[in-house]
C-alpha cells in the first residue's frame, strides 16, 4: 500500500498498477484533467505537477516534475498538487498574471506553464525573497508554447514572481497537517501490486535492497523514472517487478572531505548539483542543460550512469575527473574506476543483484582545469549530439597530464587516449591542439544517426578542444568569453 497527500486530502492506494503513471492516475483513476499530456516523455511540460516532500523539520518542500514519466508508486508519503487545485477562489497571483498578460492562447500547455510558476512562487515566497530572471526562465525552460507566447507568460512570470511576490490567500494547501497515522506509513515500505502480478517496491535500508534484488533477480531498479519510465510509455511495455531506491536514506547522502566529494546514487540533480557545481564551477552550465528542472528535480546521478547511455551527460565529465563507482551486492562493497564500469553499448559490468551506491569525484587542485561542453540541436531540454569533457593539470602552459572523455562518439562514454598522447607532456597551444583532434580519428568512428552525421561528430570533437585553449587564454587575458555555438 502507498499512503500520500493529492491536493490537500489523502489517498492510498494497494490493488493498482505500478505501471501507471501519475498523469494516467489523475486523468483516468481520478478524472482530475487539468494536468494535460503533450509528449508522454518528459518533454513539453503539460504535465507538469508539484511534489512535495516532508524536510526534517516537518515543513513541506514542493518541486516541479512531470507527471507524465513519473510512476504512482513514487507518490508514496507525499503531497501531489496538480492545476486543478487552484479553481476556487481566491486566483493564485500567478493566474491572475497570465490573465492580465494575455499569457493563455489555445490553453492546452497552460496547466502546466502555471504548475511550473506556482513551484517558483512557493519557493521564493516560502524564503521571503524575489526570484531573478534567471530562476524565472529556468522554471519555464522545461514547459513549451504551441502557440509561442513566450513574451506574455515571461511578463506573467516576471509581475508575479519577479517584480513583486504576492502572498496568496490559498497558500493552506501547500501545508496539509499530516496525522500520526501518516507519519506512520510513510515510514513504510511502500509495496503496490495489480492483479496480473506486477509489483512495485521501495525498500527503507540497504539491506533490504540486497535481498529483493537476489529474490528479484529480473527486477527493474528505478529511481526518478525520467528515463525508465519511457519504455512504458513510448514503447508499451509492461514492467512486472519495479524496485525503487528513492526510499534507501544510504543512497541520499552526499559527503565530502579534503579530497572527495561523494554523491549517493539515488541523490537528484537539484539536490548534489549546488555542492559540485562548488568544487567544478564547469559543471553548472551543463547541469542547466541536462533535461529541464522538471527532470533535474527528479532524475538521479545513478540513474545516469546505470542507464548506460553513450549520451548520457555526467559519465564523460566524471571519467575525465577520474571518478570512481561503488557498486554494492550481498557479496559487498567494490570500488573502481568510472571509466571501467562500461563495457559495450548498454553493457555495464554490474552482476545479478549488485547496484551503484555512491559516486566519488575527486576534489580540484590549485593546478587543475575543467572543461565541460554539450553540443545538441536546441540549448534547452535537449539530448546530447557530442558531449566532450577535458580535465587536465598544467604546469604553467604545459599540460603535465590529462583526460579527455567524450559522450555521443562511441557505444560507450570513453576516453581519447590517442588525443591524450598527443596533448600530455606538450604546451597547451594551436599545434598540440591540431594533433590531439587529429588523433581523434584513431579513438573514435562515430555513427550517425537523426542527432549528427559521423563526420560532424569528429569535426565538432576537435573544434571543442581548441575552444578549451581560447576558453583558457581568455580566463588568463581577460579576453571575451565564448558563447554557445561558437565552435559547435
Amino acid at each position: 500500500m502507498i499512503e500520500f497527500y493529492l491536493n490537500g486530502q489523502s489517498q492510498k492506494l494497494d490493488q493498482t498498477d505500478p505501471n501507471l503513471s501519475i498523469l494516467d492516475w489523475l486523468r483516468t483513476k481520478m478524472r482530475l484533467n487539468g494536468t494535460k499530456e503533450g509528449c508522454a516523455s518528459g518533454d513539453c511540460g503539460a504535465c507538469t505537477v508539484l511534489l512535495g516532500s516532508l524536510d526534517p523539520q516537518g515543513e513541506w518542500q514542493y518541486a516541479a516534475m512531470n507527471s507524465c514519466i513519473g510512476l504512482i508508486g513514487a507518490l508514496h508519503g507525499k503531497h501531489l498538487i496538480t492545476v486543478d487545485a487552484l479553481q476556487r477562489e481566491p486566483a493564485h497571483p500567478v493566474q491572475t498574471a497570465m490573465v492580465e498578460c494575455n499569457g493563455s492562447q489555445c490553453g492546452f500547455c497552460t496547466p502546466g506553464i502555471v504548475m511550473s510558476l506556482v513551484g517558483l512562487h512557493q519557493q521564493v515566497a516560502a524564503a521571503g525573497q524575489h526570484a531573478n530572471a534567471h530562476q524565472l526562465m529556468e522554471a519555464l525552460a522545461g514547459n513549451l508554447c504551441r502557440c509561442t507566447g513566450y513574451r506574455p507568460i515571461i511578463e506573467a512570470g516576471a509581475r508575479s514572481i519577479v517584480d513583486s511576490v504576492q502572498q496568496w490567500d490559498g497558500s493552506a494547501l501547500f501545508s496539509p497537517q499530516p496525522d500520526a497515522a501518516f507519519m506512520a506509513a510513510r515510514e513504510q515500505s511502500a509495496v503496490l501490486q495489480d492483479e496480473a502480478g506486477n509489483s512495485f517496491t521501495a525498500p527503507l535500508s540497504l539491506a533490504a535492497l540486497r535481498e529483493l534484488l537476489i529474490a528479484q533477480p529480473q527486477a527493474r531498479l528505478v529511481a526518478g523514472s525520467t528515463d525508465l519510465a519511457l519504455e512504458i510509455t513510448q514503447q508499451l511495455k509492461s514492467l512486472p517487478q519495479l524496485v525503487s531506491v528513492e526510499q534507501v536514506a544510504e543512497l541520499q547522502q552526499l559527503e565530502q572531505d579534503d579530497e572527495n566529494l561523494t554523491i549517493g546514487s539515488a541523490l537528484t540533480y537539484a539536490q548534489f548539483g549546488p555542492l559540485l557545481n562548488q568544487n567544478w564551477p564547469a559543471f553548472a552550465p551543463m547541469l542547466e542543460r541536462l533535461g529541464s528542472l522538471q527532470i533535474r528535480n527528479r532524475a538521479t546521478l545513478g540513474g545516469n550512469i546505470g542507464n548506460a547511455s553513450p549520451i548520457g551527460d555526467m559519465p564523460p565529465p566524471l571519467i575525465a575527473l577520474g571518478a570512481e563507482v561503488q557498486l554494492d551486492s550481498q557479496n559487498g562493497i567494490r570500488w573502481l574506476a568510472l571509466q571501467d564500469y562500461f563495457l559495450d553499448y548498454k553493457k555495464t559490468v554490474l552482476q545479478p543483484g549488485e547496484f551503484i551506491r555512491a559516486v566519488r569525484v575527486p576534489k580540484p587542485a590549485a593546478n587543475e582545469r575543467l572543461f565541460i561542453y554539450k553540443i545538441s540541436k536546441r540549448l534547452d531540454d535537449d539530448i546530447s549530439a557530442v558531449l566532450a569533457a577535458f580535465w587536465l593539470r598544467l604546469d604553467g602552459e604545459q599540460v603535465e597530464d590529462c583526460r579527455l572523455a567524450y559522450g555521443g562518439m562511441a557505444g560507450i562514454p570513453k576516453r581519447a587516449l590517442a588525443a591524450e598522447t598527443a596533448l600530455r607532456g606538450q604546451t597547451f597551444d594551436e599545434p598540440a591542439i591540431a594533433a590531439a583532434a587529429a588523433a581523434l580519428s584513431q579513438d573514435f568512428k562515430p555513427m550517425s544517426d537523426v542527432r549528427a552525421s559521423a563526420t560532424y561528430r569528429l569535426e565538432v570533437a576537435g573544434n571543442l578542444l581548441r575552444r578549451a585553449l581560447y576558453e583558457h587564454r581568455a580566463a588568463h587575458t581577460g579576453g571575451a568569453a565564448l558563447t554557445v555555438t561558437d565552435y559547435a
